[in-house]
């Protein structure tokens, strides 16, 4: 990565590596050749829904070397019984469950399990894919609620683990980043007309450039691919 220099010793983590931006963000790490080993994490070896399958791919990435950059590249907008709702009305408490458990409770576990696995010695990077929806002082065109809201969750996680981390591992970087709109199943059926739609290889290299130049200041951050500030 740009600007972090290269860690023969280290290894990178993709979770999400199935996904549309998670397989171009594994596929350039590897390119770049910074770490010993990437590895790519995704359903069925890895579920978000799922602890006990998180703590075993914690596991399997232990016995390979120390992860020094993790990158968790998941989320879910729709699905089987999840649609982003237009209106109230449309509310419905098993989709809002299903949002929040892939959105914030499963970044939330891979923290968890993934975080105390980081160097204390030297620099680590820890990033989650958000989405500038979850700002709330940039909401102002309502609707998608559940999708916001977890998102929303998502940055207040990280941002609360940021503040644990430093205090163990006070080099290492805990931030959370929107790609911007990236040509994926997740936003292909909303993409705007008129609005900029990144190919997932044009996202990665953003995103693995801002996370090179990351230092600890920048933990506990609400980014955008090129790692300016987003407001909460």
């Amino acid at each position: 990565m740009q600007g972090a220099g290269v860690d023969r010793d280290g290894v990178a983590v993709v979770v999400g590596a199935s996904g549309g931006i998670g397989a171009a963000l594994a596929d350039q790490v590897r390119a770049r050749g910074r770490f010993r080993a990437v590895i790519g994490l995704s359903r069925p070896g890895l579920d978000l829904t799922d602890e006990g399958s998180i703590a075993r791919a914690a596991q399997r990435v232990a016995d390979a070397g120390t992860p020094t950059l993790v990158i968790v590249a998941t989320g879910l907008l729709h699905g089987p019984g999840v649609e982003p709702e237009k209106a109230l009305r449309a509310l419905d408490p098993a989709a809002m469950t299903t949002a929040f458990a892939v959105n914030a409770i499963g970044p939330a576990l891979i923290l968890k399990h993934f975080a105390p696995l980081l160097p204390k010695d030297r620099r680590a990077v820890f990033a989650v894919l958000s989405a500038k929806v979850g700002s709330v002082s940039d909401n102002r065109l309502g609707g998608w609620h559940s999708y916001r809201a977890s998102k929303a969750a998502l940055n207040q996680i990280v941002r609360t683990a940021a503040v644990e981390l430093c205090r163990s591992h006070p080099q290492a970087v805990c931030a959370a980043f929107h790609p911007g709109t990236v040509a994926t199943r997740l936003s292909e059926r909303f993409a705007k007309t008129g609005l900029q739609v990144l190919e997932p290889a044009e996202a990665a290299t953003a995103l693995l450039d801002a996370i090179g130049r990351l230092t600890p200041d920048d933990s506990g951050g609400f980014l955008d691919r090129f790692g300016a500030p987003i407001p909460w």
